[in-house]
């Protein structure tokens, strides 16, 4: 009874899969304020050339530089493991199946496409990189591969996460970043929106605004992001890819994948290389799993948006809240952002993948169920996938129905212990986003065309 399937190092995946090459549909592009397609050279200002070229790149295969792949072997392959203990706790016929993104030194999946951003730009000649970060892994996650490849990082942190998750502001500080509270008073972006909301527990679009702000006012610095854009989703296709290997070595196949999905990245790693054979006749189901505390494609408009609070960034055709949307302050930091991944919102508009939103209740009854099962202790946004798989794998225990499992473990959550506190005291509640609230951001999205 196999519980851990492992790829040796010499079976890392050489390339990231690009999606794009097989959707139906060509992805819509982005747009300027005047209602124009942005240029790729209209990106050069924050990103390096290389990642501007496989953020527009059509081409169904891209190369993982060997500089890349010499850090990724830190901890890729990453482990597959069968939940047997779960499955028993659930008395299902189903086989659930987790790729362990934990196991990589910032603790989450984020490190996967860190690593590709810091290199192109090392390569580029930057010298330092601005980002935003919400729970912290993104943030954790950038300040290694800063290490790694010599650049300077400055963090801007959700307010809300930097009270929450002190470690991981350490973390970073570890790994020589700078880590600030935001919205802070060193943007224009920060003090308008401390001058309209002096309390403000932050959001991830305010972060971005200021991340980007001080990346294009500064020659030597560009701007690095977690999750949202292609070329992110694309760094993170080397999980599924990995999957879809090691499954081959048990000789199974998923009837079902899910990832938690705040951006996208997450979902998108494991679920793409699987809807190349979708693409193929396959009968993959693929599901995004959101809180419903922030429902992004489960009630958000498929429309386009900016991908920050002050529309700093270009417009992006998306499901959105609105770009004002301001999410509570639930502990899955990682999925408090107002937009999905273009490509994710593309491919659910057009009904070739699945959306599910759980309350955060039931993620922490489920990550409790995880834990004292498999053993490992999930972040909170890894939680919402496994709320989802439990609940599939009931219904099986009712139907009868074995079906295979998958879901992406994207990180642990060591850091997250106040979380964790706060459901066992009771502290914790589920929160349903108003509709009224939301649809009062709506009514700020930008006019296009």
């Amino acid at each position: 009874m196999q519980t851990k399937i492992l790829l040796p190092e010499s079976e890392m995946p050489t390339h990231w899969y690009n999606v794009i090459a097989d959707m139906p549909n060509k992805p819509a592009p982005y747009l300027g304020p005047n209602g124009q397609p942005v240029p790729p050279e209209a990106m050069l200002g924050i990103f390096p050339e290389a990642l501007v070229m496989q953020e527009m790149s059509g081409e169904r295969w891209v190369p993982i530089p060997e500089e890349v792949r010499e850090v990724l072997r830190l901890w890729r392959p990453s482990p597959l493991y069968r939940a047997h203990r779960l499955e028993a706790a659930l008395q299902t016929p189903a086989r659930i199946y987790y790729k362990n993104e934990a196991v990589s030194p910032a603790g989450s999946h984020k490190p996967n496409t860190a690593v590709a951003q810091a290199f192109y730009n090392k390569q580029a000649g930057i010298k330092r990189l601005t980002t935003e970060t919400g729970a912290g892994q993104w943030g954790c996650s950038l300040a290694l591969a800063g290490q790694m490849f010599g650049l300077e990082v400055r963090v801007y942190m959700v307010k809300v996460s930097y009270g929450q998750k002190p470690y991981r502001r350490s973390l970073m500080q570890t790994w020589g970043a700078e880590v600030f509270a935001s919205p802070t008073d060193m943007t224009a972006a920060g003090r308008q929106i401390l001058k309209a909301h002096p309390d403000s527990e932050g959001s991830l679009g305010i972060a971005i605004s200021e991340a980007v702000e001080e990346a294009a006012g500064r020659a030597d610095t560009n701007y690095a992001l977690g999750s949202v854009l292609n070329h992110v989703l694309l760094h993170q296709t080397i999980i599924g890819e990995e999957a879809r290997k090691q499954m081959k070595l048990v000789d199974e196949y998923p009837d079902m994948v899910f990832a938690s999905c705040g951006g996208g990245s997450n979902f998108g790693g494991i679920a793409f290389p699987f809807f190349a054979d979708k693409a193929t006749g396959s009968n993959v189901r693929l599901v995004a799993v959101e809180p419903s505390s922030c429902p992004t494609l489960t009630k958000g408009v498929y429309t386009y948006d900016f991908g920050d609070a002050v529309g700093m960034t270009p417009l992006m055709k998306m499901y959105t809240l609105g770009h004002d949307f301001m999410p509570p302050g639930i502990h899955a930091g990682g999925l408090r952002y107002h937009g999905d991944s273009a490509l994710v919102s593309q491919l659910y508009n057009e009904g070739l993948i699945e959306a599910v939103a759980v309350p955060q209740l039931e993620t922490f009854e489920a990550g409790v169920l995880f834990a004292r099962t498999e053993g490992i202790l999930p972040a909170p946004e890894s939680n919402h996938a496994i709320a989802a798989v439990v609940r599939e794998a009931r219904e099986c225990a009712k139907s009868g129905e074995a079906k295979t499992l998958l879901f992406n473990l994207s990180g642990h959550g060591h850091f997250d212990m106040t979380s964790y506190d706060r459901y066992f005291s009771g502290q914790l509640e589920n929160y349903e986003y108003p509709e009224a609230a939301i649809q009062e951001s709506l009514r700020h999205l930008p006019k296009v065309g």
